[in-house]
């Protein structure tokens, strides 16, 4: 599958770039004044942790058998159970140990944990394919149909695509606080992607020439004005720098500030929150807002927690403090019991350390849901331990026993009333409701008829089944056996 990135902050300060960009529908030509007031519907915000983050080392077992094997498994990588650098041990909410923390930079998630806004579903991933590369397992999720690639659109696409009960026409549904489209978002002509708002403009060229500016001649054009009266036509070329000037003046005429609000983390990834948080009180009609962060491939050097220079524990802190800052501010705004944010990432990381103080590609990891229709301060699906005979047939690895899509299509349902699975994950049946949302459950619509051939063409690639890589092993080891009684008996020593 060929998927063209543009970059549109690029394009749109090149000379002719408007006709790049063709995310944003011919609605946005009526875009309304920034607006305060509540909104009515949903909004999903998908937060992807790009690299493979460590969610065993994010929500590491501090007590029983676990605690030994992880231990044994991370001997000088390992979170201490307690202590000025323990866990942050979670609880119920009737106080009961769950025999689990938040790494100790996660103080945030921490509190939000503990006022039941916050839940992890254990061992979360693709259960139907195998596979330790970042970029077919990032694909994989974010279109939406785990071992094939192919489609032509990302699954955020066709959910707003199926989406009923749609009143007028919302004028940002899709938005990604990136510089390009995301695959998740691949095939949409109504979504909008800009790594900020003070970057989406035409801005290149002299300063005076950009646009009308009091104190010039009457009838005085800039670049801005010049290049939105050039779309007249009908040709793709033109429809694309009309979606373009669209998009322009719709983000132009919100009031979108860089500033951020008082106490909230300067990263970058707390920026990005508040460009969605921002879009999200405009009320433009977002429903899915999707960003990265990157960073989490931490092959070596990783640390762990404690004085000095921790890669790991210094990314925790930027996730915790920045998503704490967002759901912080929905709430006080009155916007948080209709937001919800997932934390993904393509896969966790082997059980095992390696040997240059890092952890290498592993298979199923947590997945953090959060906030206000959470029902949160409860871990979801299914944990196996981390008894090396368990993890044995599967190499190793946490295995995934909880379908991504499982968690998503509650979300679809409960919380945007689209029971449409069938269209979002094609090939995905069997759905039952984990109870990590709010809202009213619906019976799912899988795919119909026509398209049951389509879904049988979808690759079969199961996780291994269980004594399988004993099974493997026996036979290697007869093999080898045989091979070096064949070698005794070449040398005369039988």
């Amino acid at each position: 599958m060929t998927d063209l990135h543009i970059d549109r902050r690029e394009f749109l300060k090149g000379a002719c770039a408007t006709a790049a960009i063709g995310a944003a529908g011919p609605s946005l030509l009526f875009s309304r004044e920034a607006q305060a007031a509540l909104n009515s519907y949903d909004t999903v915000v998908v937060v992807f942790l790009r690299g493979g983050m460590d969610g065993l080392n994010l929500v590491p077992p501090i007590a029983g058998n676990d605690r030994g094997f992880y231990e044994e498994a991370r001997p000088s990588l390992n979170i201490a159970a307690s202590g000025a650098y323990g866990a942050l041990p979670l609880t119920l909410a009737n106080g009961s140990a769950t025999g689990f923390g938040l790494h100790p930079s996660a103080t945030g998630l921490k509190d939000l944990w503990d006022a039941g806004k916050l839940a992890v579903v254990h061992s979360c991933g693709m259960p139907t394919v195998v596979t330790r590369s970042h970029f077919d397992a990032q694909l994989y999720l974010d279109l939406g149909t785990p071992g094939q690639q192919g489609g032509g659109t990302g699954w955020l696409t066709r959910a707003w695509n199926t989406q009923p009960g749609i009143v007028g026409a919302p004028v940002m549904p899709l938005a990604a606080v990136a510089s390009r489209q995301p695959a998740n978002l691949l095939g949409s002509t109504q979504s909008l992607s800009m790594p900020s708002p003070n970057d989406f403009s035409l801005n290149s060229g002299a300063y005076q020439w950009q646009q009308y500016r009091s104190g010039l001649p009457a009838g005085t054009k800039g670049v801005n004005e010049t290049m939105a009266s050039l779309w007249a036509g009908q040709t793709g070329l033109e429809r694309a720098g009309q979606r373009a000037d669209a998009a322009l003046r719709v983000i132009g005429a919100q009031a979108y500030t860089s500033t951020l609000p008082a106490n909230w983390p300067t990263s970058t990834f707390a920026r990005q929150l508040w460009t969605v948080a921002q879009s999200i009180r405009f009320n433009l009609g977002l429903r899915y807002a999707t960003l990265d962060v990157g960073g989490w491939d931490t092959h070596d050097g990783q640390g762990t927690a404690g004085s000095g220079y921790h890669f790991f524990q210094n990314k925790i802190a930027e996730l915790s403090q920045a998503l704490t800052a967002f759901y912080n501010e929905m709430n006080a705004g009155g916007e948080a019991p209709r937001v919800t944010v997932i934390v993904q990432s393509e896969f966790g990381r082997r059980v095992r350390q390696n040997g240059s103080g890092g952890t290498d590609h592993g298979y199923g990891n947590p997945l953090l849901v959060l906030g206000g229709p959470v029902n949160g301060r409860r871990f979801y699906g299914q944990w196996l331990g981390l008894d090396p005979q368990t993890l044995s047939p599967y190499f190793g690895d946490i295995p995934v026993t909880t379908d991504y899509r499982r968690v998503f299509s509650e979300l679809l349902i409960r919380r945007m009333g689209n029971n449409r699975l069938g269209d979002v994950f094609p090939g995905y049946t069997g759905y039952t409701p984990l109870g990590l949302f709010q809202g009213t459950d619906l019976a799912p619509q899988y795919a119909a008829m026509a398209d049951v051939a389509d879904v049988a063409r979808l690759p079969a690639n199961p996780q291994p089944a269980y004594g399988e890589s004993l099974r493997a092993t026996r036979a290697r080891q007869r093999d080898e056996e045989h091979w070096f009684r064949r070698l005794l008996a070449a040398l005369g020593m039988t």
